[in-house]
């Protein structure tokens, strides 16, 4: 199977498994995962699965990162904060749909990394933090919307605070070992709006810096 072949079944199995709003579809068509997969794994590229990359993490799942993505409701003049830069996947497919993306990690070789594949993919609103996530971004907000992708056991109060009013929070909740929920929180005048979307499994949100 050649490689358009395998990206008309890779956006095929996104629309199958409910990625159906076509400004997410048109990002993660136009932003090749190919990027962001290196080494052993670099074969299922377009499998639906999440893959791990260095430091103990992962790449996620595409239709998950469709999902997430889409329960976002990104707007062409949002800011976006992204706590979890990873291989920068999702970041990217951000970067498509939204006016600036400030993406943390807490692992300096993934930010290192990531910020060398959005320059070669010449993504310039992008900007990569290595960062205590589990605080935001205080300098930088308010944000219209924020994106979490590890899982912690209630949304945590900072990230809350950081949210502008109307804003869209989506994060996974739920204890490490198990079933987390997918979760949209919406900031209202006076107080928050919570929705759940789907069973996930992630990675745990962290406090503190990563050991390298």
């Amino acid at each position: 199977m050649d490689n358009a072949q395998r990206k008309m079944q890779f956006l095929f199995a996104l629309r199958s498994k409910g990625v159906t709003d076509k400004r997410v579809l048109s990002a993660m068509e136009k932003i090749d995962r190919g990027h962001f997969v290196r080494g052993t794994f670099e074969s299922r590229t377009y499998d639906d699965t999440p893959l791990p990359i260095a430091c103990g993490q992962t790449i996620s799942q595409p239709s998950v990162v469709g999902l997430m993505t889409q329960a976002l409701k990104v707007e062409p003049r949002n800011k976006v904060l992204e706590i979890g830069t990873g291989s920068g996947y999702q970041a990217a497919i951000l970067s498509q749909l939204a006016r600036r993306v400030y993406t943390v990690d807490r692992f300096k070789r993934l930010v290192v990394h990531a910020n060398r594949v959005f320059q070669a993919l010449d993504l310039s609103n992008i900007t990569a933090f290595t960062a205590d996530g589990s605080h935001g971004l205080p300098e930088q907000a308010p944000f219209d919307r924020i994106l979490v992708t590890a899982a912690a056991e209630d949304p945590p109060g900072p990230l809350l605070a950081q949210l502008k009013i109307g804003g869209i929070m989506v994060l996974p909740v739920g204890q490490e070992q198990t079933v987390q929920s997918l979760i949209k929180v919406t900031r209202l005048e006076n107080g928050f709006d919570y929705d759940e979307i789907r069973p996930v499994r992630f990675v745990p949100l962290l406090e503190g810096l990563g050991k390298e």
